[in-house]
């Protein structure tokens, strides 16, 4: 199995409301991958309860059932759609770390 956590950056030149309209699309186009790209297992989109200490605004975790399904993932339409068109337009940093376990 292959845990991809990825943390992301929203742009700062967007207002809080528009801030929490990109959140709750992200959360919905990539919680909805599941049952589309094969090999992908579950996946959560964090978006609420952030801390002040924290210096990103969403967090994706989820699960994939090997590196290879992983790569399928990385290039598969339905994720490049959402990446493309809900998360890649807002977002100025991105963090990843990929590990099998």
């Amino acid at each position: 199995m292959v845990r991809h956590v990825i943390l992301w950056k929203l742009n700062e030149e967007l207002s809080a409301a528009e801030k929490e309209t990109v959140k709750k699309g992200i959360k919905e186009g990539l919680e909805g991958l599941l049952g589309q790209v094969p090999g992908l297992v579950e996946i959560k989109v964090n978006i609420d309860g952030r801390l002040d200490s924290s210096n990103c605004d969403v967090m994706l975790d989820s699960v994939l059932e090997s590196p290879e399904a992983l790569k399928v993932y990385a290039k598969h339409p339905a994720h490049v759609a959402v990446a493309d068109g809900k998360v890649r337009p807002y977002t100025v940093q991105r963090t990843c770390l990929d590990y099998e376990y």
